[in-house]
């Protein structure tokens, strides 16, 4: 814990179940809001400085003349003023850092929880991220503290009551009339307020898409299409927030002719009962300054009520979310993986629907074979891929690695003993070498053995700064092959011993094909699994086994020769194509060949 941290008072406590983060974040906060409360406390208790001064001066000083009264209260006054003015300092700090720490604590959950949600097909991207940061903002601002400082209206209230029930009556008035007003600005403005960020939200999603695929946008001419849905998104956003803002613009008009006319009107009556000799001239003014300190908070709570309302709703969809999506529970670390893959009967669904894509798949692979998957578009190939490498789960059977569950092993475990070369590869900003590292610390001899593996390293030595050049935002921009052949390298960073290739030689040109070829042998050599997806020669030329995946099913598995002389004699055959291929048996699963 950072002394930051313990400074305010935050509890560390037990991690506990990660399920409820968020629930837990909010619970360890409360010793740091503990702090802020009995910081509170002492702050209005010296708040009354001021009116018991002015009630001193009127009625003591003035009508005694005496000289060292005043000095005496003034230094009195100064010194209670002081350790307010530091009270209120240490409270806004503690409430700047608790903010910060829950950011610290919650932003990595929610990125995970961000990854797992765009796994399984949906989710809102970094937006959980933006409401953390906006739960971040109140509390770190004045509007978490109008609710510590809102409990005191009723004392200062009272206190105005004591020195008349007239002057009470008008406090108590005011105080009641405001708190109407900010009822009424919830009503008016939360519908409209949820309407323009949900709306608001929609649109800054097709202007992060049209952003990201601005290639294929301004290429094909379709860029009006996309300003035009955004314009319509945008504009429904802009009205409901104008409604909100006009509604509110118009109480908060409100609020501030109340706010000035009781502050003259408990003045007036002030004056009044100081005629009718029921009332000082000093608890006049006492009564007048009580008044406004007592309605400050209301008033600060009026101010900050549109963010409130904003933090609100992030709060609700932070609980919803973690609650959606989980972060994975922790797991057992198992021995290391020799690579060993079973796969089982698998089935699989499309997001969100009840299409299967993969039904009944089943075969294995021990270390240093070579699987090659193939089948037309649409098969489920990519779907076997991300199945195998555990970014998805099976609605029935499993892949066994070592022979325990993929589900069974600890992800973080899991993935360094994996490498993945999907069709699309994404590199992160970074250097080359961090790239083939994973975005994690490693030596150079670790990156270069990768690199060298993958056949990479001259490709990478043909760039402005070889490993260290930048890529991504703001570095030089990398054609489909040079990303391919920097995604091999680290698809192999690290020694892993299944190794999945989702098209590896899509965007690769001739001495590509040849450089892959002989990092699959090295990688054959070295004990791996390795499951390529393609159709290629070149690829199919390092295969053991091949896997041939139709509308979701193993079709056919077996040995390389054994399966491309089946397959070509069929293909040979007159008025047959691959929709002849070698009939599934009833239990879904494939017939082997050369069984």
């Amino acid at each position: 814990m950072s002394s930051a941290t313990a400074s305010i008072g935050i509890e560390s406590g037990a991690t506990g179940s990660r399920t409820d983060a968020l629930s837990e974040a909010v619970t360890n906060l409360r010793s740091a809001m503990i702090v802020v409360a009995v910081f509170s406390l002492v702050i209005n208790l010296l708040m009354l400085t001021a009116p018991i001064y002015m009630l001193q001066i009127y009625d003591r000083v003035l009508a005694s003349g005496r000289v060292e009264t005043l000095v005496m209260l003034t230094l009195m006054a100064a010194i209670a003023i002081l350790v307010m003015s530091i009270l209120d300092t240490l409270r806004n700090s503690i409430t700047v850092r608790a903010g910060s720490w829950l950011n610290d604590r919650l932003g990595p959950v929610y990125l995970e929880s961000g990854v797992t949600a765009r796994l399984q097909g949906s989710g809102n991207g970094a937006e959980p991220l933006r409401d953390l940061a906006t739960v971040q903002n109140f509390i770190a601002t004045q509007g978490l503290v109008a609710f510590f400082d809102m409990p005191w209206a009723p004392i200062f209230i009272a206190l105005i009551w004591m020195l008349h029930p007239t002057l009470g009556l008008v406090a108590l008035i005011s105080a009641l009339l405001l708190l109407l007003l900010t009822f009424a600005t919830d009503w008016a403005t939360r519908k409209p307020s949820q309407v323009a960020s949900a709306v608001h939200t929609k649109a800054m999603r097709i202007a992060e898409l049209t952003i990201r695929n601005a290639e294929s946008v301004r290429a094909m001419g379709f860029l009006p299409a996309l300003v035009d849905r955004w314009r319509r998104e945008n504009s429904a956003a802009v009205e409901a927030l104008r409604s909100a803002y006009e509604i509110g613009g118009v109480i908060m008009a409100l609020v501030k002719f109340v706010r000035f006319f009781v502050q003259v009107a408990i003045l007036g009556v002030g004056a009044w009962l100081v005629l009718e000799n029921q009332l000082t001239a000093g608890g006049m003014i006492a009564a007048s300054i009580m008044l406004g300190r007592a309605l400050a908070p209301v008033e600060l709570a009026l101010g900050a009520w549109k963010n409130f309302l904003h933090a609100r709703q992030a709060y609700q969809r932070l609980a919803t979310q973690i609650e959606s999506y989980p972060p994975p529970a922790e797991r057992t670390l198992l021995p290391p993986p020799e690579g060993r893959l079973d796969v089982s009967g698998l089935v699989s669904l499309a997001p969100n629907s009840n299409q299967r894509i993969l039904c009944g798949v089943t075969f294995n692979a021990e270390p240093g074979e070579a699987i090659a998957v193939i089948g037309p578009s649409g098969a489920g190939k990519s779907t076997l891929c991300r199945l195998l490498v555990g970014l998805a789960e099976p609605v029935d059977g499993c892949v066994r690695i070592d022979g325990s569950d993929v589900r069974n092993w600890d992800p973080l475990q899991l993935g360094r003993s994996i490498g993945y070369l999907p069709q699309d590869v994404e590199l992160f900003s970074g250097t080359v070498a961090e790239n083939i590292a994973r975005m994690g610390p490693a030596s150079d001899y670790d990156v270069l053995r990768a690199a060298l593996t993958a056949n990479a390293h001259h490709v990478i030595q043909g760039l402005p700064q070889g490993y260290d050049t930048q890529i991504g935002d703001g570095g030089v921009r990398l054609s489909g092959g040079q990303r391919q052949r920097i995604g091999l390298a680290r698809a192999v960073f690290g020694g892993p011993k299944l190794i999945v290739l989702d098209e590896p030689n899509a965007n690769l040109d001739q001495a590509g094909e040849l450089a892959l070829a002989d990092a699959l042998a090295q990688l054959k050599a070295l004990g791996c699994v390795l499951i390529i997806v393609g159709h290629r020669p070149s690829t199919l030329a390092q295969a053991d086994k091949i896997l041939v995946v139709k509308d979701g099913i193993s079709a056919m598995f077996g040995p390389r020769e054994e399966v491309l002389h089946v397959l070509t004699g069929e293909v040979q055959k007159p008025l047959q194509s691959e929709e002849r291929l070698p009939q599934v048996a009833a239990d879904g699963k494939g017939k082997g060949v050369g069984s």
